[in-house]
């Protein structure tokens, strides 16, 4: 059992199914991203085990425990971080810290070292007299994690953390949760920014129309999503004859030649299964008499995968 479970959750607002009988397992330190296009029910997800939504059926523990019926004791387990924060006007920094710890019965001296603490954690201590409506995007999203912090849950629920960042915000929230990783917390972040998941999680959902239709390592998401070995070949002239050679080779079990960046470009798929390597097809070409320009692998990444695996419906 993992950390965090749900079982058959489902979800419906009128007739609209947001989560469709969603089976997902996290185990106790994963960094797990959820990915899906916009409306496929990620943020729903999110607040149900944010203890935010009921589920209309189904059910969902953290650490154990029911979502639903057990809410006091998953709530000082749990660190939500919405898309976007809320902040009373005139508050700085500090003060918005503190009124959350004391939220969390958190008094005198402790209170004290646990503000200090997260303002050093999420580098927010030369910002801590700065009003917080004063804040940019990326320091109030670091604000947004150093408050979830305060009462040092063990599971962050953190909803497109990335969302609106510049380049250089992105990557320091990415450090922080690297750093957060490394402290043993349980991380689920749903997200649309999909090369910064590959490098922070180890673990993924794909979810669509309500449904997860992937979750695993991300290594074997790459693998299911390769669907046979992607060549892309440029050849000088005579590209639709070179095209009919490849479409005669066994082991390749599709050719199509495109437009790209101005230029007619061979894509050809190999079937894994076959034993054909990518190394034997410049000798076919050649002894034919082709010309090569040039010859490269496709690399599969998340968001190839992504793009393979789902078909953008919302529910």
């Amino acid at each position: 059992m993992g950390i965090i479970e749900t079982i058959n959750l489902t979800k419906k607002y009128g007739e609209l199914v947001a989560l469709n009988n969603l089976n997902l397992t996290i185990d106790d330190g994963d960094c797990y991203g959820f990915i899906g296009p916009n409306g496929a029910g990620k943020t729903t997800t999110i607040k149900v085990l944010a203890t935010l939504l009921k589920p209309t059926w189904g059910e969902a523990r953290i650490d154990g425990k029911v979502v639903g019926y057990q809410n006091p004791q998953i709530r000082p387990v749990i660190g939500y971080v919405p898309d976007f924060m809320g902040a009373y006007e005139d508050m700085v920094v500090r003060e918005y810290l503190e009124f959350f710890a004391a939220c969390y019965n958190i008094h005198g001296k402790q209170r004290l070292r646990v503000v200090n603490d997260v303002l050093e954690l999420t580098d927010l201590n030369y910002k801590a007299s700065a009003e917080v409506n004063g804040l940019s995007r990326g320091m109030s999203q670091r604000l947004s994690i150093a408050r979830v912090l305060l009462h040092d849950p063990k599971v962050l629920l953190l909803d497109e953390p990335a969302s609106g960042l510049d380049p250089r915000a992105r990557i320091e929230i990415r450090e922080l949760l690297k750093e957060l990783r490394r402290m043993g917390k349980t991380i689920l972040i749903s997200s649309h920014i999909l090369h910064e998941l590959s490098e922070l999680c180890n673990t993924i959902g794909i979810i669509e129309q309500g449904k997860l239709l992937y979750s695993g390592p991300v290594s074997e998401i790459m693998a299911r999503a390769s669907m046979g070995l992607v060549v892309h070949i440029v050849v000088d002239d005579r590209v639709e004859q070179a095209a009919e050679l490849l479409k005669q080779v066994s082991g390749i079990t599709q050719v199509d030649v495109i437009q790209h960046n101005g230029k007619p470009r061979i894509d050809v798929t190999i079937d894994p299964e076959s034993g054909m390597t990518v190394a034997e097809l410049p000798n076919r070409l050649i002894t034919q008499g082709f010309r090569l320009s040039s010859l490269q692998q496709e690399q599969v990444n998340l968001e190839t995968a992504f793009m393979r695996l789902t078909k953008g419906l919302v529910s």
